[in-house]
């Protein structure tokens, strides 16, 4: 029997009581589940143990408002960077809109709010995060045949040609293997590193989100079930992203078969992408996917302006772009993307 998905939990966080009121309904008719909140403090508190599908956030509220959420959000809960963030707001100025968006807003919705667009950004913002995922999880699908019936033999050894960091883990969560990459990352130690035969992210609250998904992943695999989960191990400057998928062992060899692998991206400098690809995966314009290429090499939006012999406000602009059409939310998780699953793939 397949397993019937509970529609998409929207959290909504706003301090006019009217409008919430008639959001909430909007939204409970178009069948979504809601969760609300008055101003941001509240909406923290709620969100503990709570992973909404996307949130609907005023700007202007008491407390704490709609860019401390999100800042907070973003410092405090790594499993969330992927779920979109769209403002409720009086303003409507493309610098604001533009400054929004580069501190990891998705969209603006103006008030006074108009419901069919409301729930027409909803919907495409959740489609757009479901194809995200969907590629992501046809990557995983791939790296997870591939791996299928490895154990702690010489096969082991063709990981090391791969150039995105692979680690396998037992059933108690213990490293069976790490290929090439994933060593190195480790033993640089900026994202990530192995401690006692461990995986341990560098920052606790990431270190807290990949414990918890190592931990839920190998449930999955014990039980029998598929089970993908992503998390963004952050640095001083850059982040990483990680992805943790179940390895369902096979009942003949149990023992020695991984339970669950560790998918690591490499690190930015590691690497060019190809611009042809990213046009070709993400629908982006030449100009785009020059910008993105730059970004991923390490360069500043000021540096990227001036190699392009464009204004920083162009800049801008194409980023705010590349954020929607990949479904990001921060230029690091833009970046992360990016560097992951095909992206791998060096070119000259």
């Amino acid at each position: 029997m397949n397993k019937i998905e509970p529609p998409p939990l929207i959290f909504v966080v706003e301090d006019e009581p009217a409008l919430l009121r008639d959001i909430l309904e909007e939204l409970h008719e178009a069948g979504y589940r809601t969760l609300a909140a008055e101003d941001g403090q509240a909406a923290l508190e709620l969100l503990v143990g709570i992973t909404p599908d996307l949130v609907l956030c005023d700007i202007t509220m008491p407390k704490l408002d709609g860019y401390g959420l999100l800042a907070a959000l973003r410092a405090e809960r790594p499993d969330l960077a992927a779920t979109p963030f769209v403002f409720l707001t009086a303003m409507s100025e493309p610098q604001e809109v533009i400054e929004g968006k580069l501190q990891g807003a998705d969209d603006y919705l103006v008030k006074p709010v108009e419901y069919d667009l409301l729930l027409a950004t909803v919907s495409a913002r959740l489609q757009q995060l479901v194809r995200i995922r969907g590629q992501q999880n046809t990557e995983i699908d791939s790296l997870r045949s591939a791996l299928a019936g490895l154990s702690s033999s010489g096969p082991q050894q063709v990981l090391d040609l791969i150039t995105l960091g692979i680690v396998l883990l037992d059933a108690r969560g213990s490293v069976v293997h790490a290929n090439n990459s994933a060593r190195a990352m480790a033993q640089e130690a900026a994202f990530f590193s192995i401690w006692h035969g461990t995986p341990r992210a560098v920052d606790p609250l990431c270190n807290k989100a990949l414990r918890q998904a190592i931990t839920d992943t190998l449930r999955a695999a014990d039980a029998g079930i598929e089970k993908v989960t992503g998390v963004i191990l952050t640095g001083k400057e850059q982040s990483l992203s990680a992805l943790v998928c179940s390895l369902v062992p096979s009942p003949d060899n149990e023992a020695t078969q991984p339970h669950a692998a560790l998918f690591l991206s490499p690190p930015t400098q590691a690497k060019k992408v190809s611009e042809q690809l990213l046009i070709d995966l993400f629908d982006l314009t030449p100009t785009e996917a020059r910008v993105a290429s730059s970004l991923t090499r390490g360069a500043r939006p000021s540096e990227v302006a001036k190699k392009l012999g464009v204004s920083q406000t162009t800049i801008a602009f194409h980023i705010r772009n590349l954020l929607q059409k990949t479904g990001t939310n921060r230029q690091t998780d833009l970046i992360a993307l990016i560097l992951a699953g095909p992206m791998a793939v060096e070119t000259s």
